[in-house]
């Protein structure tokens, strides 16, 4: 059972004890409307609702040589605070998400601003499997073949303006479909940032999909990033707006939590969390603890930050 394996981390250990005692009132708020009608989705269940299978290609940039987390694991554990606060919720809560339509806005200091249906940002280039290792600060970790390609893609589409220096992002907020911003215990929507020169990085995906299929709500879908040298919470979800800036954008978790949540937050076995060292990780599915590696393993982005203090630029 993976909260049996994750028994040593209390929900209280790893979220503000604001947040933390304010989400106890959470199923007591929740509108009678939202909940209506659902069913527990079976944690055996292979599919959801709505993916559907996707055409790829093999990536040179996968990691090597891990084992792949079983895709029950990934699809059954997840934070997505607009879709509930406990692990389990956002698979169950989001089971009737509406992702199509769906059009993503590209804006702000680019030559070409323009919004994307899904189905055009698809066609941009060919699809890729990528597996990439993904560390959570709450210090557990996953393994997943993701499939999209690097964000690099749509930027030269856009072609930003020479006084771009930083990507906005900003996830769907629908209060007829997702939880009051009291509810979730941050603020909405979710906004996420990046230098450019971190989104240009051929390891940040634009990410569609993943074990062969298109994304489940609770994961995504119908599109995300994924920024594997980073803590989970900066690869956002849902996303519905992108904004180059020539100043460094707003990020929820650092809004809310700045001593615990920096605006770059790379992957640093060597810079605590306030609250927990970062030193070690669980993968889902497994018993044992490991090393956390610097950027979560991937060396290849360690030039991106040449000369920074990576303790106080956390």
């Amino acid at each position: 059972m993976l909260i049996k394996q994750a028994a040593d981390l209390r929900y209280s250990d790893v979220t503000p004890k604001s947040l933390y005692l304010n989400r106890r009132k959470f199923l007591a708020g929740v509108p009678a409307a939202f909940l209506a009608g659902r069913e527990l989705l079976s944690p055996s269940a292979r599919a959801f609702a709505g993916t559907t299978k996707l055409q790829t290609v093999k990536s040179s940039l996968s990691t090597t040589g891990e084992k792949i987390t079983p895709y029950d694991d990934v699809t059954h554990y997840n934070n997505y605070y607009e879709f509930g606060t406990g692990k389990e919720e956002p698979a169950e809560l989001s089971k009737n998400f509406k992702t199509s339509p769906w059009t993503v806005s590209v804006e702000g200091d680019v030559a070409k601003p323009r919004k994307f249906s899904v189905e055009e940002l698809m066609k941009l280039a060919p699809l890729e499997e990528r597996v990439y290792r993904h560390r959570c600060v709450e210090a557990w970790s996953i393994v997943v073949p993701w499939i999209g390609y690097s964000f690099s893609t749509l930027l030269k589409e856009v072609q930003p303006a020479p006084k771009a220096k930083f990507v906005a992002f900003e996830t769907l907020y629908d209060p007829k479909q997702m939880l009051s911003p009291f509810q979730a215990g941050i603020p909405l929507p979710y906004v996420e940032g990046l230098r450019l020169d971190e989104a240009n990085h051929p390891l940040a995906l634009f990410c569609f999909g993943m074990y062969g299929e298109t994304l489940p709500p609770q994961d995504g879908a119908p599109v995300r990033m994924v920024l594997p040298w980073k803590y989970g919470f900066k690869s956002i979800k849902s996303i519905v707006k992108i904004k180059l800036t020539s100043s460094r954008p707003p990020c929820t978790w650092n809004e809310v939590g700045a001593n615990e949540y920096g605006f770059y937050s790379n992957v640093n076995p060597n810079r605590d969390h306030p609250r927990w060292s970062q030193k070690t990780e669980r993968r889902l599915g497994e018993f044992f603890k490991r090393p956390t590696l610097m950027f979560n393993g991937y060396p290849e982005v360690a030039s991106l930050y040449s000369g920074m203090d990576l303790i106080k630029n956390y």
